[in-house]
């Protein structure tokens, strides 16, 4: 029983909440002794779909790009296991644009499939490659983000 004011329980999402799609392939060392997926891959595969989303569409340059994006926050919900030799379907979506800092929204799904097998979020905060100090989203991925953006 849940308490009264406890937070509502996660729950699956639809694939109408995100803006992007990006496919993944398993790989036989993605699963674990129990045989699904480990929990850690999952936050490998939000780190991939994400940042590949950014260099295609010329918003992130990883090799000579002034600003880079640090994780600052991350956080997941299961809602059905994955295993491989399932190809994987990630949802991108941008939650949250600030300044410096953008909170992405990734859902997981087995092909084909109409609802999450997971879903969680990460944070990124942008700052100078050099510096590592906070500094304002450049134009060029602000345009990105805002296209990602839930609506």
């Amino acid at each position: 029983m849940r308490a009264m004011n406890a937070p509502p329980r996660p729950m699956p999402l639809a694939r109408s909440a995100y803006r992007a799609f990006r496919t993944i392939t398993t790989r036989w060392m993605d699963n674990d002794v129990y045989g699904h997926v480990n929990n850690v891959v999952y936050y490998s595969w939000f780190d991939t779909a994400v940042n590949a989303c950014l260099i295609e569409r010329g918003a992130l340059d990883i090799h000579a790009g002034t600003t880079i994006g640090l994780v600052i926050e991350t956080q997941c919900n299961y809602f059905a296991p994955l295993a491989f030799p399932q190809t994987i379907e990630a949802g991108i979506r941008v939650a949250h644009l600030g300044q410096s800092s953008v909170r992405y929204e990734v859902g997981l799904f087995a092909q084909g499939a109409p609802q999450t097998a997971a879903a969680g979020h990460f944070v990124h905060v942008y700052v100078d490659r050099a510096t590592r100090r906070p500094v304002p989203l450049p134009e060029a991925l602000r345009q990105v983000l805002e296209d990602l953006r839930a609506a």
